[in-house]
Order: C-alpha cells, then sequence, then structure tokens
C-alpha cells in the first residue's frame, strides 16, 4: 500500500455486542504484524474497550492522551499513543460522551462543519499511515456520522443472529442515506460473519439470509467462537511460543483466522478500487 495515503475503514453494526471491537483490534494488529503495514486505530467509542485492549497489547499501564482533547485542540496528533511496532492507538475516554457539545460549541449549528470534523482532523495523519481503522458505538449518533464521512470504507460485522443482521442491514441502509446526502463515495468493503454456534440451526438460517441479500459482500471467511479470542479481551492480543520457538496452537489459529478475513478484505478492496 501507499504509506502515503492512508486508507481509512470504519468497522460497525447498530447492534451492540457483535465483535465489532474485536474485529477493528485484530484486524489493525494483522495489518501491522502480519502485513507490516503502518496502522492507527482511533478510538471514538466512550467506553473505551478498544483502548483497553490495546493498551493491554502493548503493555501501556498509563494514558493520558485522548481523542476528547484531540477533538477539542483541533489536532489529533498529540494523541497519538504507540503500541506496538507499526501499530498506534488514539484512545478514548468517558469524557468524550460529549462529543456533541464540543461539535455544538466550536460550529454552531453549521452541520456540515459538524458532520465533516473527523475527516478534517484525519487529514494531516493520511500520510503517516497505510491503514486508519475507526471504532464507533452502535447508535445513530455524531460518532457513526463522523466516522462514516471520514471513511473510504465500511466493514460490517455481522454476528449470526437476527437482530445482527437487522442492525446490519440498518447500518447499511442509513450510510447509503449519508453517502448520497453528503456527496460521500463510501462502499461496504465486506460483511465479516462472526458465528456464536457453528452448526446451529439460527446461525445457519441467518447467515444464508445475509448471503442471499448482499451475496459477494460476505465474507467467505467465518469467525467462529474460539476461547483464545475472549482472552486477548481481557488480557490483550499476543503471539505465544513454547520452548521450541513454535508458535503457541491456539494463538496460531486465533491469528490465522483474521490474517484470512484481513486477507478476503485486501481482494475486495483490489476489485472496487479498480472500478
Amino acid at each position: 500500500m501507499n504509506n502515503k495515503n492512508a486508507t481509512v475503514y470504519v468497522v460497525g453494526n447498530f447492534k451492540g455486542g457483535v465483535g465489532k471491537t474485536k474485529t477493528v483490534t485484530m484486524l489493525a494488529y494483522e495489518s501491522a504484524t502480519h502485513f507490516k503495514e503502518k496502522t492507527l486505530v482511533i478510538d471514538l467509542d466512550p467506553q473505551g474497550n478498544a483502548t483497553r485492549v490495546l493498551a493491554k497489547t502493548g503493555g501501556i499501564s498509563s494514558i493520558t492522551t485522548s481523542v476528547t482533547d484531540g477533538f477539542s485542540n483541533g489536532d489529533l496528533e498529540p494523541e497519538i499513543v504507540n503500541v506496538t511496532t507499526n501499530l498506534d492507538l488514539i484512545p478514548a475516554n468517558t469524557a468524550f460522551r460529549n462529543l456533541t457539545k464540543i461539535l455544538v460549541q466550536k460550529f454552531g449549528n453549521d452541520e456540515d462543519s459538524q458532520i465533516f470534523y473527523l475527516k478534517k482532523l484525519i487529514e494531516p495523519l493520511k500520510e503517516k499511515y497505510d491503514r486508519i481503522y475507526i471504532d464507533v458505538p452502535p447508535t445513530i449518533s455524531d460518532y457513526s456520522d463522523n466516522a462514516m464521512l471520514a471513511a473510504d470504507y465500511c466493514i460490517i460485522v455481522l454476528q449470526t443472529q437476527e437482530l445482527s443482521l437487522d442492525g446490519a442491514q440498518t447500518y447499511i441502509a442509513y450510510m447509503q442515506f449519508l453517502s448520497d446526502k453528503y456527496n460521500s463515495n463510501l462502499n461496504v468493503l465486506g460483511i465479516v460473519p462472526m458465528m456464536l454456534r457453528a452448526g446451529g440451526r439460527v446461525d445457519t438460517k441467518v447467515l444464508d439470509q445475509a448471503i442471499s441479500m448482499y451475496g459477494g459482500n460476505v465474507l467467505q471467511t467465518i469467525v467462529k467462537y474460539q476461547e483464545r479470542l475472549k482472552v486477548y479481551d481481557v488480557e490483550g492480543i499476543s503471539i505465544n511460543y513454547n520452548q521450541r520457538g513454535k508458535m503457541d496452537m491456539w494463538d496460531q489459529k486465533a491469528h490465522a483466522l483474521f490474517i484470512n478475513v484481513l486477507t478476503e478484505l485486501n481482494e475486495h478492496q483490489k476489485v472496487l478500487d479498480s472500478l
């Protein structure tokens, strides 16, 4: 990738708890470590789940910067924290729940300036990175509006349950509405299926429904439940080796899964970039 013009991805679904933050953090980690690309995660969720996972990943015990300060001061660069080689983070904190107040204080009723603020703030960072991933709360709000209009591509996370499919449909429809209203060239890069129960009747039905609705947008790689991925949420993302220098089998399985997801998304991007 051209490291002078980062591609920006927003990862979303309007239903919470579907694995959105897990997808952001794992894709960013694989981009940075496996593909050796300079990668930035911008955490726009006041709950800061991506911030916590990546802080543990990098062994960072204290974070003093925040996306809140970046939005307030009009400059995100001073808020960047290095996590590990090739991977940086702009962390969130609970003060970011006041995003709407920050935008009104800065821009009054100028809706265009409010909604395109993140896009403006990201622009100077693009020459420093290959990829920028944005994590957002699962709501129609100033967070999702700013993220969608700052992004080049949207990655949808679909947990194989009815409400998650509804959330994905709403997300895609709202993305299209924003794209049309503001003449933005935002495309769905791919839909990542997260299956709770492999072979479960509801899971299979929802996945089949998604494929019938969205066809090749649904990735062939299915993220199935793995205990190791839950461990990463608690302890941070890692790769462990045994005494003989071989990668831990469960780490290998977890990382190979998201390397496959990222490889598929890259293939989708090549096609869309060529259009």
